[in-house]
């Protein structure tokens, strides 16, 4: 089987015997029953190919779609010119973006056959759609916008740019409306709803499918569609890895399932399953194709670093304001944060959709506050974890040290404590990713609970108090009351850290 990993053309999908998972009777309903769409999805999730279907679809390649449930639903013959605008490939890095608009219309409408005399990048589009009507027996267009927002996306540690660019594009989706009696679909995708800054005021009649029922599976893998499709090839790596399939699935979904935008259905990123499956082996694809370095950096300036288990309003999340970015609303629409729960109509509760994200992003996060510009904090993390699995307690706690110790001396007087729960939290939440692990918070102290294969580790750390009561408390509090009747050695640890000396003061453990 041919796995389609990067493709986004429909066509090369299927004309090149690539598998494609059937997403036509949900591209069926979208389409049958409205006219004006726009949808927000992350990046790598489908959106280029959805509209490179529906493409397919207008313009009556039923060849196509053989085999494809809207084969026998869909009237091939009436046709329609697509106007397909692609951000991704319009050049305005280092253009204006308004002449890169211009270009890349100029180009559309050379594949169409149509000559444009405009001399402003919106009255080109506005040329293009009444010249291709024009054209058409049907005398209507339909129009798909992919990546609608990458120009402000890109630039958004560039507010001022961002903001000009923002501007053009509302300048270029204005024509639109005026157009209505041309257009027979229009379909916009994006990773970003910036409905404050007004992009789309003109556009007002915009059905916004990004929580919609009817999108929750347009895009991305459903397990339905996994048993489906991949059985045969997870049979095979279970094979080699020798395990159950069972057991397999259950980390694949541990690793790359959880996207919701309703907390019930849940999808995997397709780009993230299929390199999984075309390898066999567990690693953060979705993450390495993008770094939010930007977004790193200002969470750490404000001070944040625990973003499981957020509660948010559906204003919050629906869009961006630029000139005073959320974190939360960015992490969510770029999908490093999911809806994990509904507790009312327009309240989320959000979380990391799955264990791929969770560990990179804190990962970044990591080497952040501890100003680590060689990418150390999944080294240490793995450093943490065989330190115990030795039974190493102090060389974990130099490694602790060493994390602390990166942190620029004028950066720890000023925000220590922020600095030392942030460091804290993370190297024990990254351990999770390597062995069994759990963090709790309350009240601004952090504990955690290690599991190695023969160990039961649980610790307790202190700012400035002392490590014979945080190893007390441990005995006071029960911690190991669950585990009594395990086989395990188990290790109760006090950690104090001092401030002013900005390194673990002193330790004790104890058996339980």
């Amino acid at each position: 089987m041919k796995l389609p990993i990067g493709i986004q053309s429909f066509e090369e999908i299927r004309s090149q015997g690539y598998l494609y998972v059937d997403k036509t009777e949900n591209i069926y309903r979208l389409v049958s029953s409205g006219k004006y769409y726009f949808l927000s999805r992350p990046r790598r999730f489908g959106k280029s190919l959805l509209l490179s279907t529906m493409r397919a679809m207008y313009e009556g390649k039923n060849h196509l779609f053989q085999g494809l449930w809207i084969e026998n639903h869909w009237n091939w013959e009436r046709t329609f010119p697509v106007i397909h605008v692609k951000f991704a490939r319009f050049k305005y890095q280092n253009n204006q973006l308004s002449q890169a608009i211009e270009d890349g219309i100029l180009l559309e409408a050379q594949r169409l056959g149509i000559d444009l005399n405009g001399h402003l990048y919106k009255s080109y589009l506005e040329e293009l759609i009444v010249k291709a009507a024009a054209q058409s027996p049907t005398q209507k267009v339909v129009i798909l916008i992919d990546e609608y927002d990458k120009p402000i996306i890109d630039f958004l540690d560039e507010v001022g740019q961002a903001a000009i660019n923002r501007q053009i594009l509302k300048d270029f989706y204005s024509v639109i409306k005026d157009n209505d009696q041309h257009i027979e679909l229009l379909f916009i995708t994006g990773v970003s709803r910036f409905a404050k800054t007004s992009i789309f005021s003109d556009l007002n009649n915009l059905i916004n499918l990004t929580l919609d029922f009817e999108a929750l599976t347009l895009l991305g893998i459903t397990q339905e569609e996994i048993a489906h499709y991949f059985n045969q090839q997870l049979e095979t790596i279970a094979k080699n890895r020798k395990e159950s399939l069972e057991d397999l699935l259950k980390m694949m979904q541990s690793w790359y399932n959880g996207y919701s935008w309703d907390g019930e259905h849940k999808v995997y990123n397709p780009f993230s399953l299929l390199s999984f499956i075309r390898s066999g082996k567990f690693d953060n694809y979705w993450f390495e194709t993008g770094t939010p370095t930007f977004l790193v950096k200002k969470m750490r300036d404000l001070g944040q670093f625990n973003i499981e288990k957020i509660r948010a309003s559906s204003s919050l999340l629906d869009s961006y304001d630029l000139e005073n970015l959320n974190p939360i609303t960015v992490l969510f629409q770029t999908g490093y944060l999911t809806i994990q729960q509904v507790y009312r109509q327009d309240i989320y509760e959000l979380n990391y959709p799955n264990q791929e994200v969770k560990s990179s992003f804190e990962e970044k996060l990591l080497d952040a506050y501890a100003f680590n510009q060689f990418e150390a904090g999944k080294t240490r993390a793995i450093g943490l974890v065989e330190a115990l699995e030795q039974g190493d307690l102090p060389h974990f706690m130099r490694i602790v040290n060493a994390t602390f110790g990166s942190i620029p001396a004028e950066l720890w007087q000023k925000e220590n404590e922020a600095f030392y729960h942030a460091l804290i939290h993370l190297l024990c939440s990254l351990m999770g990713a390597y062995i069994q692990s759990e963090v709790n918070s309350a009240n601004g102290r952090l504990d955690a609970k290690v599991e190695t294969e023969d160990s039961i580790y649980i610790f307790e750390f202190k700012l400035d108090r002392s490590a014979e009561e945080a190893l007390q408390q441990i005995g006071d509090k029960g911690y190991f009351q669950p585990f009594l009747d395990s086989p395990k050695k188990r290790i109760g640890v006090g950690v104090n850290f001092s401030k002013t000396k900005k390194e673990v003061q002193a330790w004790l453990a104890a058996d339980f």
